[in-house]
């Protein structure tokens, strides 16, 4: 997803440690290691906290845009998230159950998405942002800006 490469030089660039990072994620280094080497992949919700903590986009820390600076730093808004799901299906004639089978998991997990139940996993957010080129921030509800990803 090409998350690590970024992370890696946001955190090189802060002249911090894996072990400082780790921290401000309250989880161990070895696990942040993994990680920022994407030999695990990262919650959308630490990806978040250090998108605000390095005060850039979701979609720049996935490389899917060059915009690097958010003025403001706005969470995850799980409501306005799953509405936003919603909405997107909707928007290109996806039913629960072909969304469902695009990101290869259960038609019940995409409900649980488009109820707030559950916060969108990194790799399904990842996958839709890229393949209908849009925002991640705007699709996770952090910023009412043009769902439209930006590349430049």
């Amino acid at each position: 997803m090409n998350y690590g490469m970024v992370l890696e030089e946001l955190r090189e660039a802060a002249e911090l440690k894996r072990k400082d990072i780790a921290k401000i994620l309250n989880i161990s280094n070895s696990l942040y290691s993994r990680y920022e080497k994407e030999i695990q992949i990262m919650p959308i919700e630490h990806l978040n906290t250090l998108a605000n903590y390095y005060k850039v986009s979701l979609d720049y820390l996935f490389n899917l845009t060059k915009t690097n600076n958010y003025s403001k730093v706005n969470n995850i808004n799980i409501k306005l998230a799953s509405e936003r799901l919603k909405a997107f299906r909707k928007e290109f004639n996806l039913t629960q159950s072909k969304l469902a089978t695009l990101l290869n998991t259960s038609h019940s997990v995409i409900s649980e998405y488009e109820h707030g139940k559950k916060l969108i996993s990194t790799p399904f957010i990842y996958t839709i942002a890229k393949k209908y080129h849009l925002s991640i921030d705007y699709l996770l509800g952090k910023t009412d800006a043009s769902k439209e990803l930006v590349t430049n």
